[in-house]
């Protein structure tokens, strides 16, 4: 059920912290993963390696997917690579770290620029849209396939900001997580909906993950503050939505649409 051997996966923000595991799990499952970034070189450097690894193909393109043009000329080129596309993985976003802002304050409501948001709504909700637009259809075409929004817990939950705040900084001086971050995960989730009901017919299935937050060596203090407000007291290691991933995108889910399926530690319960 989890066998992915001869499926065509396209990961956007592939060249990411998770879109390279993502790209993975897709690989570990026998699948064909293609990582999409905007840094072309990254995404062409963790390709090969993901290849070596794994011993699957694995591709790799340049692209923004905040124009139309060039996500309409990414799937002729997909196409014409590997003649299908069965999954796409709707992951890049412009995600810039509250923990690691240091003293900057442009990420506060007061402070925050039309020019960042609209920015993060191109990359995080246009760009998704756009390649689902662009891959949705070549997939109806065929009668099936498979869209996965990655989201977040804050997608479900406002931030908690008190995790964010530095001894000794005024109060209208702390970092923040942005807002344009909680709308475009919120939006994925409605987009997940939308898509999953609109295309049920044409066989196209459409999911949302909402992981939680991933260590990565942020700093300590932080990462207690975080773990203070999760259930099983940890973040996530940097591997474990790999099931999810597989299980979302294999016919191991295949009676499941227009679902988020949160993995967070229980942040959301608690």
């Amino acid at each position: 059920m989890f066998d992915l051997t001869g499926r065509t996966a396209v990961i956007t923000g592939g060249a990411g912290l998770l879109g390279v595991k993502h790209a993975e799990a897709i690989a570990l499952a026998g699948g064909t993963p293609i990582l999409v970034d905007i840094a072309g070189d990254a995404a062409r450097e963790k390709a090969g390696l993901i290849s070596t690894r794994y011993g699957v193909a694995t591709l790799a393109f340049q692209s923004d997917i905040t124009q139309r043009a060039d996500v309409q000329a990414l799937v002729k080129r997909v196409l014409s690579e590997t003649g299908r596309v069965d999954i796409l993985i709707n992951n890049a976003a412009n995600n810039p770290k509250a923990e690691s802002l240091s003293s900057q304050t442009w990420s506060r409501l007061e402070q925050f620029s039309e020019e960042q948001w609209l920015a993060d709504l191109a990359v995080g909700l246009t760009g998704a849209f756009l390649c689902s637009q662009a891959f949705g259809i070549e997939m109806a075409r065929r009668g099936r396939g498979v869209i996965l929004n990655v989201a977040s817990d804050l997608g479900v939950i406002g931030p908690d900001q008190r995790i964010y705040r530095q001894s000794g900084v005024s109060e209208d001086q702390q970092v923040v997580k942005p807002v344009s971050y909680s709308v475009v995960k919120t939006g994925l989730i409605g987009l997940t909906r939308y898509l999953a009901t609109y295309w049920a017919e044409k066989g196209v299935r459409v999911n949302a993950l909402s992981p939680g937050g991933v260590y990565n060596g942020q700093p300590e203090e932080f990462v207690q503050r975080l773990t203070n407000l999760i259930p099983l007291g940890r973040m996530a290691s940097i591997d474990e939505y790999q099931g999810a991933i597989m299980f979302l995108c294999s016919d191991a889910s295949s009676y499941m649409t227009g679902t988020n399926l949160v993995i967070d530690g229980g942040r959301t319960v608690w």
